[in-house]
Parts: C-alpha cells; structure tokens; sequence
C-alpha cells in the first residue's frame, strides 16, 4: 500500500466508526474494537491498549486489557516529560515496569493540546516506517478527533443519566417532608449511581429522627479527622484509611443554614473517584441537605454560584502563566470587588522577613498601619488559622481606626508564607460568610502564589552557572542581543585564565573551582549594574557592559589584569578579548562575539597576561 494514500484510508475507516455512534460504555467496547482492527489492517498491530484520562492520571479502558478496577493507573506528572517533542514514544508503561522498543504509547490530545488518552500498541515494522512520514501527525489528529468525540458523548450520555436520577430524587423530595424517605431515596440514588461504591450516611442532631434508614450520629471526638475536616469545611475530602482497608470520600449534606451530615462512600484502597463522581455525589448531597432543611433552594444556589463564580474566575487567572506581581494586583482586585474593604495588604515571609508587596495600599508603610501588620503577624506565629475580627476597638483601648478585620494565611504545603489583610473602618462590616469566602478564595491561591514563586527561583537556577554565580552563556547571549536592540553602544570581554590546566594537575580541581569562584568574585564587583559577568565555559569568563565606549571597557580591563593576580591564590594571571560594537556599525551580536574571541586568541598568542582589541566592525 502506497504510503501516500495510506491516511485516506484510515481517515475514511475513523469516520465509519464516528458515524456509527459506537459509545465507549464498559457493556460495549465496539469502538475500540474496530480501532484495533484498523491498527492490525494498516499496521500489523496484533495487541493494544486504551488509557483514559481523568484527574491528571490514564487510567486503563476497562476491555482494552486486563482490568484491575482503576489499579493499573498511570500518572501524568510521571510522564510528561517523555512527550515534549513528540507525540508517541517507543516505552510503555506496566504498573511499574518501562518495556522498551517492544510498544509505542500514543499521546492523545484534544484541540487545546490536553491529554484525553494514551494509545499503546506493538511497535510494528510497518508503524515505524509509517512514523517516520508526515503523515503521522495527521493520524495522531484524527484517532485523538475519534476518541474525544467519543468521551464528550460519553460524558454526556453519563451526565444526561446522572441528571435524570437526581431529577427523579429531588422530584420525590420535593413531595414529602419525611426525613426517612429523603435519606432512603438518597441512599438509593447513590446506588443507583454508583454500585460498585459503599454508601454510609453520618448524621448530626439525629436523636429525635424516627427512620428505618441505616446510619449513625456523628461524634467529633471520635469521628475521622477528614471526615471532621469535610463536616467543618463544607468541602468534600478524601482519604486513603490503610487501617480499614478502603478510600474514602466524604461529601457534606448541606444546606442553607448549615450542614446536617455526611455522606460517605467507601471504595478499594487504590481505587481513583472520579470529577463526575464527585460532582454527582456533591449534587445528591446538597439536595438533601436542602430537602432536609426545607429551605429555599434559589436563595442558597444564588449566593453559592456567585462565591463558585468568583473562585473559579480567580483560580482560573492565577494559574495563567502570569507574574507574581500580577497575581496579587488581580487578587487585591477581586477582594475590593467582592468584599468592598478599605484598606488591602498583603505580606510575604522571604527569610523571616515581612515584605509588604507593591500592590498594597499605602497606609500599611504608615506607622499606623504595621500595627495591623503585627498584630496579624504576632497571630500567625502562635497559630495557622485565619483572622476574623467584627470589632478591633474591643480587644484594645487604643482607639484603632480600622475596626473590621480579616486576616487569612498564604500556605505553601502547611507553612505559612505570608498573609492578606482586609480592612474597613466600620465595626461589624464584614459577614461570617464573607470571612468563608475569602478564606476560601485565598487558599485557592495560595497554591498558584506559590508555583508562580518557584517558577521565579527555578529560572534563576537555569539562569546562573552553579559554580561561579555567575550568569549562564545562554542567559548571556540573550542578554547581550536585547541590548544591541536598544542600546547605542556596548563593550564585550572574553576572558581565559591562564595555564589552567598546570593549576588543576599541580594542585587539583577542588583549588581550580575555588580560583574560578575567586575571579567571579572580582567579575560581579567590577561590573556592578553597569552590565553582567558570565561563565562562557571551562575556564573561559566573560563579561558584558552596556552603553560602554571601547577606551572605558579597556581601562575597566586592565583593572582586571592587575586585581585578579592579587586576589586569588594560588596567584593567576587572565588574557582578555575587547569587542565594542556601536549601533552605527550595524554590527550583530555573533560577529560581535567573534571578534572577542579573536581578540582574545590574539593575547594569548602575544604571551598571556594582556589584553587584545578588536572592534567588531573592523573584521
């Protein structure tokens, strides 16, 4: 078959199965079926596999290979990196296992290039000759096109029966005020939904309800730390309880005036709940909770859509690749929008330091405002919960301004690394509810706060050489370009200490490390901010310096040449390359680098311990 008129064939027997609206249910695995078909017929594939995605893992297609109920699991983060060039990879994943060059495994991406799926299957000779075509990426489009129209139906199909049980449960709550009735048909639904799962109900306040149903009370001093967490919170939890032998997943019953219970379901100790799952379960829960409560169902969903609305909205921006400057002027933003404080801060802990961010409003550099600053300080140092105060004039004879305050933790992992304070003159201006909500919203941020911080620290790893301090060549030539883009002038040295080689074999590479560390050391004063210094490589040092003429980059040069014999030891001498470049001469920043490279070839050549010019416009 003529590789060039192989995709049309494919594509022609992929769009008979779409046409033929073959559901990726675990009753029926026809799609899949005649994908393998497809891959034995083009490919002579004789075995493959299917990997759903859902919650960041792949999760095995159950009749695509031996199921072992979500336990033969592969996460995302574990293989990212595999597939940041290419779409596929000759490694495939057994539970722990890599098997190399036996299987290719396919990454699956949907239109925004997010996985939806991994594709393995025997690495064939007639797939390799076809991999290496162009035609490749067009059929890694059209099977991911395939399978993610497949699991949006899926997911709607799934839903459509999820809403219709849910209807049908709030149908008969909305009929009856019997408590019994509502935590049966609750009960029912979630085993309706759900067979494989075991359902049990933890109810508060319960002595007086007359019910068949099974369930007990709960009891915070006896009750499961997550399930007192979930209970208090209001937000669903899971955990993996080795003791029982299962997974949990605690969903509240919740209602408009407070939560009434817990729901809980127990599953396998490796088995992954699902985000439909969860959103199900926490769908079935609320309305109970509201049956339960008898209370008006649009006051309660219009506030907490509005709450959703703004933690979405805010989590959904920070986790932009945005600065961090500009995560906390957005998130100032939305608590003046939402809570209409004021006066906003926010402060961050770098080195047992409080460094107020720019963002803040100026009353925190007052001498007025660090008393706020410490006294949320001085809290967070004796405990971890956020700060809630109707009345600060209360607590103190002062006579404090502001008496409304909230004060909520910025955590990364379970230590606190800053906190935003809220501020408002009147006593009693923020609600109990506006408290939840921006300790809510804050901890939602906390976590892109921090990835934007590491992200920060990161790059400046990759940006510096490790030894030296000084900056990177890559780093370095970036630098150098964008100044020959806005700048007029610039000087660039190249730098090699002399007969380094002799200072590693007589007195080794531990003393030749601390002798390249000693002339950094003199780099980084003598350039200051007037430029940067870099590691070119091996013993090879460079430094550039902008808006520089070529008689001040000399002068700065022969400074050099008599400092660092002084100041290392054992004693060495350095030969050095000048390049100078003026925006007249239209010169780029590689022939610039050549001619310090020449420049300095020069020096060494005239007897080390000197320095050569060469303007790059002259070569």
């Amino acid at each position: 078959m003529k590789k060039e008129g192989i995709m049309t064939l494919i594509k022609s027997r992929i769009l008979d199965v779409c046409n033929e609206n073959i559901l990726m249910h675990e009753s029926n695995m026809r799609w899949f079926h005649e994908l393998k078909r497809i891959l034995s017929e083009f490919f002579d594939v004789e075995t493959a596999h299917y990997f759903n995605f859902d919650l960041n893992t792949f999760i095995p297609l159950k009749g695509s290979q031996p199921y072992q109920e979500k336990l033969d699991i592969i996460k995302w983060s574990e293989i990212e990196a595999l597939f940041y060039e290419k779409d596929f990879t000759e490694i495939s994943f057994r539970g722990k296992t890599m098997v190399l060059n036996k299987e290719v495994t396919i990454l699956l991406r949907d239109d925004d290039r997010q996985p939806i799926g991994l594709l393995v299957m025997d690495s064939t000779k007639s797939w390799k000759e076809f991999s290496q075509s162009e035609e490749v990426e067009e059929f890694f489009h059209t099977v991911s096109k395939l399978v993610d129209t497949i699991r949006q139906t899926i997911i709607l199909k799934q839903q459509e029966n999820q809403y219709r049980n849910l209807f049908n449960v709030t149908k008969m709550f909305n009929s009856t005020l019997d408590s019994g009735k509502i935590l049966d048909g609750t009960l029912f639904a979630i085993n309706n939904a759900f067979p494989q799962l075991e359902p049990a109900l933890i109810l508060s306040n319960d002595q007086d309800r007359k019910t068949s149903v099974p369930y007990k009370l709960f009891d915070y001093t006896s009750e499961r730390p997550m399930t007192v967490e979930a209970y208090v919170s209001g937000e669903i939890t899971t955990e993996l309880a080795q003791d029982l032998g299962v997974r949990l997943l605690n969903v509240p019953i919740k209602g408009n005036q407070g939560i009434y219970g817990i729901l809980q379901l127990s599953a396998p100790l490796n088995y992954l709940f699902s985000a439909r799952q969860k959103e199900f379960a926490n769908l079935l829960a609320g309305t109970t909770g509201n049956a339960l409560e008898n209370a008006k169902l649009y006051i309660q969903s219009h506030r907490l859509v509005s709450d959703l609305q703004l933690i979405n909205e805010t989590s959904h921006k920070l986790n932009m690749n945005i600065s961090l400057e500009e995560m906390v002027v957005f998130l100032k933003n939305q608590l003046m929008k939402s809570f209409h404080p004021e006066e906003t801060c926010f402060v961050f802990i770098e080195d047992d330091e409080y460094k107020i961010s720019p963002a803040s409003n100026d009353f925190f550099h007052t001498m007025d405002g660090q008393l706020y600053i410490q006294y949320v300080a001085s809290h967070f140092n004796k405990v971890k919960d956020s700060l809630f105060i109707a009345d600060f004039n209360r607590l103190t004879e002062l006579g404090y301004e502001y008496r409304s305050l909230i004060a909520v933790p910025l955590k990364e992992q379970n230590t606190i690394t800053g906190f935003s304070i809220v501020l408002h003159r009147e006593p009693y201006f923020f609600s109990f509810d506006s408290f939840k909500l921006m300790q809510s919203l804050i901890q939602h941020s906390s976590l892109a706060i921090s990835n934007s911080t590491l992200r920060n620290k990161l790059q400046e790893m990759v940006n510096r050489d490790h030894l030296t301090n000084l900056f990177a060549r890559k780093y370095l030539d970036k630098y150098v370009e964008t100044s020959m883009e806005k700048d007029e002038r610039g000087v660039f040295v190249l730098m090699d200490i002399d007969n380094f080689k002799h200072v590693n074999d007589t007195y080794g590479h531990q003393v030749g490390d601390e002798i390249l560390k000693q002339i950094a050391s003199i780099m980084q004063k003598s350039v200051g901010k007037k430029g940067i210094g870099a590691r070119w490589g091996g013993e090879e040092l460079a430094l550039y310096y902008d808006q520089m003429t070529i008689a001040e980059g000399v002068k700065v040069c022969q400074q050099l040449l008599e400092l660092i014999p002084v100041h290392t030891n054992p004693s060495v001498t350095v030969s050095i390359g000048v390049a100078s470049w003026e925006q007249k001469d239209n010169v780029n920043f590689q022939l610039l680098f050549h001619s310090a490279d020449v420049a300095l070839y020069e020096a060494k050549n005239r007897g080390k311990n000197q320095l050569s010019i060469m303007e790059a416009s002259h070569l």
